[in-house]
């Protein structure tokens, strides 16, 4: 059985996934990986660092990927997104942000747009500037998100894209969860935190096994981490990571952080340098807690699509009875 919807249509794909673009952990390696293996692999171009993506588009070789960006940090560099078109990737992926600058020349370079959104305005923005795809993103997800749940934002969503195709977002690591995004009137999902601990990911290994050992329950989303880092973050997106010892101490005392800034910051980035997880963010979604092991990104992929081939095949047979 092959799950062909339109999504997969619209963008040339064999199995009905896209890789989140996340933020210096989509690299090359990862994004290629996705994309041989039917999906559409994404280059996370993040907080727009030049030098960054272009070595991993490099290390991408030939492979047909795509590449995402945080919208507000591209508008601070724009001249990185003619270094994305000239790879002439199979899509570009933007959120966070107003798309509306970046929107035409991406469609005059005949490049596909997937934009990300978190609210039916978002969405309404999105379509009026001519969006091939839109990802329906609910909070569950890791890292940056709005507050919508996925369940209720995905039908919605689809219900006003009319022949637009929509991806789920936000918990989705498994096939069941690629299922359901189905069900709900997507034609697929893009997944983020499945692979974050996968063999390519550019994740430091210590934060894989952080996430690897870790359940949903112990994932949070606000703006600690954004202030620690220095990551001027819009105050509509939130972040979600594990809570950690970090976490623990700094949480309610944000103010006293702020003061604390020329000191915190350098322990910060010297404990993400290190992989000391009890201070350095694991920036992953409630659905952590079906990651459990470190595995390639192509056996990650296969198993989550035939699962769910499996779950449709079914077409609900364990619950309708014949009375």
């Amino acid at each position: 059985m092959a799950i062909e919807t339109a999504l997969t249509r619209r963008l040339g794909l064999s199995v009905p996934v896209i890789l989140a673009p996340m933020a210096l952990v989509s690299g090359g390696a990862l994004a290629a990986a996705v994309s041989r293996g039917g999906g559409l692999g994404l280059i996370g171009g993040g907080y727009a660092e030049g030098d960054w993506l272009s070595e991993q588009i490099a290390h991408a070789g030939n492979a047909e990927i795509g590449i995402g960006f945080i919208t507000w940090a591209l508008a601070r560099n724009p001249d990185l997104l003619a270094v994305a078109l000239d790879r002439r990737p199979r899509a570009i992926f933007l959120s966070f942000g107003d798309l509306r600058p970046f929107a035409p020349a991406i469609a005059r370079a005949g490049i596909p747009l997937i934009c990300q959104v978190q609210t039916l305005h978002d969405a309404e923005i999105a379509l009026g500037e001519g969006a091939s795809v839109l990802v329906a993103q609910g909070t569950e997800a890791g890292g940056h998100g709005g507050g919508r749940s996925t369940m209720a934002l995905v039908p919605e969503i689809a219900d006003m894209a009319g022949d637009v195709p929509v991806a789920a977002a936000g918990g989705i690591v498994d096939g069941r969860g690629l299922a359901a995004s189905l069900m709900l009137g997507a034609g697929g999902a893009v997944c983020g935190t499945a692979f974050f601990a996968s063999r390519e990911s550019l994740s430091h290994a210590k934060a894989k096994e952080r996430a690897v050992a870790a359940s949903g329950d112990e994932t949070v989303r606000d703006a600690l981490f954004d202030l620690v880092r220095g990551r001027d973050w819009p105050t509509r997106w939130t972040n979600r990571t594990l809570r950690n010892d970090y976490h623990r101490g700094w949480s309610t005392r944000l103010h006293t952080l702020r003061e604390q800034m020329t000191e915190q910051r350098p322990r910060y980035f010297a404990a993400q340098e290190a992989g000391d997880m009890d201070v350095a963010a694991t920036i992953v979604g409630e659905g952590v807690g079906l990651v459990r092991d470190i595995e390639p990104a192509g056996t990650i992929l296969d198993r989550m699509v035939a699962e769910a081939e499996a779950r449709l095949r079914n077409g609900g047979g364990d619950f309708i009875g014949n009375g």
